[in-house]
């Protein structure tokens, strides 16, 4: 495993060759007379090799999901080296994915999340609109990022949100655009076609476990008038179907096992593990490489061609502000040095929100049993043998798109169903045999923001997503609860249907329903846009629409931090995409372009269905 810190042991052993030649030098100067100009030059040759050795081409902050995706397909050129670097640890165990099952299990998704080992761990400032509740954010601090903890879903979001990033100025992002890279990433274990990928590194599948629940979801979903759909990601996003998700031969398939690992023995990259990023180098507005911070000491490396950032929408915009990039004002009073006004930095912070309605269940099919000691100890020797069983799936196998209300182009509310009751994030054991949905807008109008606390790198950011702050948005998630009561009243759930337990009949009101709402609506974990792409001329875009740091040369921001708005759907599918279209905007490759691609429309506006 040298290999992996070749970049930084061969920076102290170049010192102490520096070290001995000019000892050399000086040595044969005293005694051989050598002219004081030759020494000059022989030091600074020196000096120059050591940093020479101490740098790479491209420096990649973040083995996340955009991360990995650049590392690999940067380091595809042997001419071009890459230093790829991680705050948290690798995502295996002596070498082994086995051994690290709480991430490589995809029903062991939880313990994630509430492991501040893989996981930065933020939490929101109180929400005014919300009771005052403190948020949980947890987000991916391990190799993979956030897709070694996320629900695995694998969602694109809409053709719209794509042609409406280009009207926002980022121009080049259209969906003719964006869905050659979808689809150069992805194998679809289904086979290609004309929205599906058939040799990418990410394997993408179907759930596998036909239970009778999800088939009862599905089939009610169509009792209350909404279509069928055999692919969200293809034609026709709305109506509700099975899911896609990013698991593998019962494994979970992040972008550490996709794109890293895969790439990790070639002689032009090096990754590191542990590392925090303190702040960015800089000469004048020119980028030259990066400050970190491993086993407490501080040191330097740097980047020839590029730094780019992927640390994902809290932790980019926090290294910009923390090495000077932001709005100036708030720079100055952390006695931070300017070196770029920038106002857009951590502003347009969106997120989606949702709730969980859930029912109780009158038969014993739900995964509660599953969660019983015995049967866990079972489940988790069965995948650590074979990969199979109820531990090689996240269950959140079905799920959907609806439109709001009549007028709405294209849908603005998901579901993901599952059989099984979720508490706090999964932190509270599930007490009841229980089904549910996770319901939630997706294209709120409130908007937030982030900014640093302090100068300390290790101080988590002020982290301000204003929920809720619009009468639009309450609006919209009365909707979500009245629509998905709807769903569960119809008669494929009779023989399954026991009492809603949340939000519970006694809830009915609008002003009820509103107080649910503040009481119990949680994040979906998708913040993203707090380094908005856009124009030169917009001073809220943070990059242009080649990932470039406006106002400075030879950085980039490739992560959801840059989204000018939220997609319609989870983040971990888009990210993936940006990060292989912007690797070949990088290589200086012309873009993949797929002209007149079908996209269903609904055949009227004057319905909500």
């Amino acid at each position: 495993m040298s290999y992996l810190m070749k970049g930084f042991k061969c920076h102290s052993l170049v010192m102490c060759k520096v070290a001995e030649r000019l000892f050399k030098a000086h040595t044969l100067k005293n005694t051989l007379g050598i002219n004081e100009q030759q020494f000059k030059i022989s030091r600074a040759s020196s000096q120059l090799s050591s940093e020479k050795a101490n740098s790479y081409n491209y420096i990649v902050v973040g083995a996340g999901s955009a991360g990995c995706v650049l590392a690999n397909r940067l380091t595809e050129d042997p001419h071009s080296s890459v230093l790829l670097l991680e705050a948290g640890p690798k995502d295996t165990l002596l070498g082994s994915t086995r051994l690290m099952w709480k991430i490589h299990m995809p029903a062991a998704l939880t313990y994630n999340l509430c492991d501040e080992k893989y996981n930065w761990y933020y939490h929101t400032t109180p929400q005014r609109h919300m009771d005052s509740r403190v948020m949980y954010w947890p987000r991916g601090r391990v190799w993979g990022g956030s897709s070694s903890l996320n629900a695995m879903v694998y969602i694109r979001g809409h053709a719209e949100d794509y042609n409406r990033w280009s009207r926002e100025g980022a121009l080049g992002w259209d969906y003719e655009h964006c869905l050659p890279y979808f689809k150069k990433a992805q194998t679809h274990e289904l086979g290609p076609d004309r929205y599906r990928g058939g040799n990418g590194p990410l394997h993408v599948s179907r759930g596998k476990t036909n239970h009778p629940l999800h088939q009862a979801f599905l089939e009610a979903a169509q009792q209350a008038g909404y279509p069928f759909t055999d692919d969200m990601n293809g034609y026709q996003q709305e109506g509700f179907g099975w899911m896609d998700m990013t698991i593998h031969q019962g494994q979970r398939w992040s972008t550490a096992s996709a794109y890293l690992r895969p790439a990790i023995s070639r002689p032009n990259f090096s990754v590191a593990e542990k590392t925090l990023v303190t702040k960015i180098l800089f000469q004048g507005t020119k980028c030259i490489g990066i400050e970190y911070v491993k086993n407490g000491q501080k040191k330097k490396v740097f980047a020839n061609k590029e730094v780019i950032l992927s640390g994902g929408a809290i932790n980019s915009p926090q290294l910009l502000m923390l090495s000077g990039i932001g709005n100036a004002d708030d720079l100055k009073k952390l006695g931070i040095p300017v070196v770029c006004h920038l106002p857009g930095v951590g502003q347009n912070l969106q997120d989606h929100l949702e709730v969980y309605v859930q029912q109780k269940c009158t038969k014993p099919i739900t995964l509660y049993s599953a969660q019983k000691p015995l049967n866990m100890v079972r489940i988790g020797l069965e995948w650590l043998w074979k990969f199979t069983g109820e531990g090689a799936t996240a269950h959140l196998e079905s799920g959907g798109f609806i439109r709001s209300e009549p007028g709405v182009p294209h849908p603005d509310i998901q579901f993901h169903f599952l059989p099984s009751q979720v508490i706090d994030h999964g932190r509270v054991a599930s007490t009841m045999e229980a089904y549910q949905v996770h319901v939630g807008p997706m294209r709120s109008t409130s908007v937030g923001w982030l900014k640093l606390k302090s100068s300390d790198p290790n101080d988590h950011p002020i982290i301000e997503p204003n929920y809720l702050s619009t009468e639009r948005d309450i609006w919209e998630f009365r909707q979500c609860v009245k629509l998905t009561r709807e769903i569960f009243a119809q008669k494929a759930f009779e023989k399954f249907r026991g009492p809603e337990i949340q939000p519970g009949n006694h809830v009915q009101s609008d002003k009820e329903i509103d107080a649910f709402i503040r009481q119990k609506a949680d994040s979906a974990y998708h913040p993203s846009c707090t380094c908005k792409m856009g124009q030169p001329s917009d001073s809220t875009a943070v990059v242009d629409p080649q990932t470039k740091v406006l106002g400075v040369e030879n950085l980039r921001v490739v992560d959801a931090s840059i989204m000018p708005s939220v997609v319609t759907g989870n983040l971990n599918a888009p990210t993936i995409m940006m990060a292989e279209k912007a690797a070949d905007i990088i290589k200086g490759l012309p873009s993949l372009q797929e002209k007149n691609v079908p996209v269903y429309k609904p055949k009227t506006l004057e319905t909500q269905r």
